[in-house]
């Protein structure tokens, strides 16, 4: 079984996973990132968490043969292929207080903290997604700036469920910045039953 969904621009959408399924989370157009999220099923207080995906895998960046983690230090996902390398576990998701803080436009500002809790079965004060194709530089001094995405038109992540999953993906509404190559434009989903499926 093999199930394409698109995710259009500003906007979110949630898909039931099942263990030993492949995820496949396509950069459409290039540059632009994709808000990774995903809750147990089951377990509404169990969902993924980059701290400690960090944590675990002792290291800032993600790549092929990583794991990543649940708050409750159990294996959810394993990297199978990455085309681009690097992704981001720093950022909260935006939200109408980023943009006020930022750039004085929040109200009514579409954003992927309210596009992921749209499909949670409770409301979270704060989502800390991997924001899939996300370039992040940590300077030595600890400063971090957010760059243009280097993710090219096609390109992908893929992911084997470790567990089923309810999987929630937002396509970044930051327009505003380098954060999308200051343009907003639609991710692609794939959920397949084949090992080694890949793109849409």
């Amino acid at each position: 079984m093999t199930q394409q969904d698109l995710i259009a621009p500003c906007q979110g959408k949630a898909v039931e996973v099942k263990q030993g399924q492949l995820v496949t989370i396509t950069d459409l157009e290039g540059g632009q990132v994709a808000d990774f999220f995903a809750v147990a099923s089951g377990d509404t207080e169990e969902f993924v968490s980059p701290g400690v995906t960090m944590d675990c895998n002792a290291s800032l960046w993600l790549k092929a043969g990583d794991i990543i983690y649940s708050t409750r230090y159990r294996p959810m996902f394993r990297v199978v292929a990455d085309t681009v390398g690097g992704h981001d576990l720093l950022h909260p998701c935006c939200r109408p207080e980023m943009y006020d803080f930022f750039y004085q436009n929040g109200a009514g500002h579409p954003n992927c903290f309210d596009n992921i809790n749209a499909f949670l079965d409770q409301k979270l004060p704060i989502i800390r997604p991997i924001n899939l194709f996300m370039h992040t530089v940590v300077g030595a001094d600890g400063s971090i700036r957010v760059m243009p995405p280097r993710s090219q038109p096609g390109d992908y992540f893929v992911l084997a469920a470790l567990m089923d999953a309810r999987v929630i993906l937002a396509a970044c509404s930051v327009s505003e910045s380098d954060c999308n190559a200051g343009k907003c434009t639609a991710i692609g989903v794939t959920i397949s039953d084949v090992p080694g499926a890949q793109g849409r």
